[in-house]
């Protein structure tokens, strides 16, 4: 698993320091940026959406746990990086993942680097253990990843899903929502509440089709007036819906 990454430290020796021994052996974390204060540290995580900060404590115009502070609610783990042992109690408060001591031995970047890489790994079993629909618990609802946590959404409520390469695109009404699963997971899922696929692009909910068009295949026409074309091949399995 790829962790995305960024240094906050002033000390461009020391950013570069780290830079170098990331990039050498800890070849599994993509670097995202740099920033040398907390300001700069602030526009850099509105900007991206690390898995890990590496954190130096003291910083110009304020320190780590200011930044912390201000960031609020976060989604990434933070690996200490100071000079300064009598720090520690403090980043444990603060759920630091890891605290590295100046000068950086390789192996305890090492270790960081695997510690923080085993709780995302969890992390994301765990979510997408939730995020597997389970009709027989939740019946007529499924769940979308959303980056902070997961949205349930009414079954009956979806018009179609559209492929987008590894995408899916979900049309819930006027609105469309892209998930990042392809449409075959949702045709596994949703197959068993009145979902067909139609086309290799295209599974619709056979509820709110209002009319078939006859052709070689043919074309649906859905309750918003949408039209989707139907491939020859699913023809057969669409038509069984209403025999």
């Amino acid at each position: 698993m790829e962790l995305k990454a960024i240094i906050v430290e002033d000390e461009e020796t020391s950013r570069e320091i780290l830079k170098n021994y990331v990039a050498k052996y800890c070849p599994n974390v993509i670097l995202l940026g740099e920033a040398d204060s907390v300001e700069s540290a602030l526009v850099l995580l509105r900007n991206s959406d690390p898995d890990l900060v590496f954190l130096d404590v003291e910083m110009p115009y304020g320190n780590a746990f200011d930044l912390l502070d201000k960031v609020g609610d976060r989604n990434f783990e933070t690996v200490f990086v100071t000079a300064y042992n009598h720090y520690a109690i403090d980043a444990l408060n603060a759920h630091a993942a890891f605290y590295l001591l100046k000068p950086i031995s390789i192996d305890a970047l090492i270790e960081a680097v695997d510690y923080v890489q085993e709780i995302k790994t969890k992390e994301k079993e765990l979510q997408e253990s939730v995020l597997k629909s389970n009709f027989s618990q939740v019946q007529g609802k499924i769940t979308i990843p959303l980056q902070h946590g997961f949205e349930v959404l009414e079954v009956k409520d979806i018009l179609y899903c559209k492929a987008d390469d590894n995408y899916t695109e979900i049309f819930i009404g006027e609105k469309k929502k892209l998930v990042s699963k392809t449409l075959k997971y949702f045709e596994e899922i949703l197959t068993s509440s009145g979902f067909a696929r139609v086309h290799k692009s295209y599974l619709v909910n056979v509820n709110t089709i209002t009319a078939y068009n006859k052709g070689k295949g043919g074309s649906v026409t859905l309750s918003n007036g949408k039209q989707i074309m139907v491939s020859p091949s699913r023809k057969k399995e669409l038509l069984s819906f209403f025999s």
